[in-house]
């Protein structure tokens, strides 16, 4: 059922979204050098590595690694960067990979490949049984400002109480977090 859900409203957000779509790859491609997206190699369900593209908000030879450990997150973003971040607006080509199956629209956010505290963390908690999500629990519950240990515990809870409704209520969690730009933090 979830699966169905999840490819209904992927289809249904890709036609509703097509121009912003194509409105935010014209601004990414206009403002910076460099590819539109931004293929991450990150952990999905049973902790297979999975390539997720983003628009892109860093500039080109970033390195592949969590934005607060960059010494200065700013000076690696784009023209563009900061406002697709607070915005989420980078996140939308990851409809692909809701529709391909890496993804859900609600799970624990796939963790980088090199977040292995992380990833030892979740797999210890069952969490790793997951499809990972556009949105999650642990998302409109703190994002950026969550220690790994709760937004792991919050990805335990996550996964002992889903369920349709539950998504619904994240999914609706997340709009409101996302229009008041909570949670984040470059």
């Amino acid at each position: 059922m979830k699966r169905l859900f999840d490819l209904f409203l992927a289809l249904f957000a890709a036609l509703i979204l097509s121009l912003p779509l194509l409105l935010v790859a014209l601004a990414v491609r206009l403002t910076s050098r460099g590819p539109v997206l931004y293929w991450s190699d990150r952990v999905g369900q049973q902790n297979r590595i999975f390539k997720m593209p983003k628009f892109r908000s860093m500039r080109v030879g970033t390195p592949a690694v969590a934005t607060h450990l960059l010494l200065n997150p700013q000076s690696h973003l784009t023209p563009i960067g900061s406002f697709l971040r607070k915005s989420s607006l980078d996140e939308l080509p990851q409809l692909w990979s809701i529709l391909t199956g890496d993804m859900s629209f609600v799970g624990p956010r796939p963790a980088l490949f090199n977040q292995s505290d992380l990833i030892e963390l979740r797999t210890r908690y069952g969490v790793h049984q997951l499809v990972p999500g556009l949105t999650g629990w642990a998302q409109v519950n703190g994002r950026d400002e969550l220690p790994i240990a709760a937004k792991v515990e919050l990805d335990f809870e996550y996964l002992q109480r889903k369920s349709i409704q539950f998504d619904i209520h994240v999914l609706w969690r997340t709009f409101i977090s996302v229009l008041k730009r909570d949670g984040v933090a470059h």
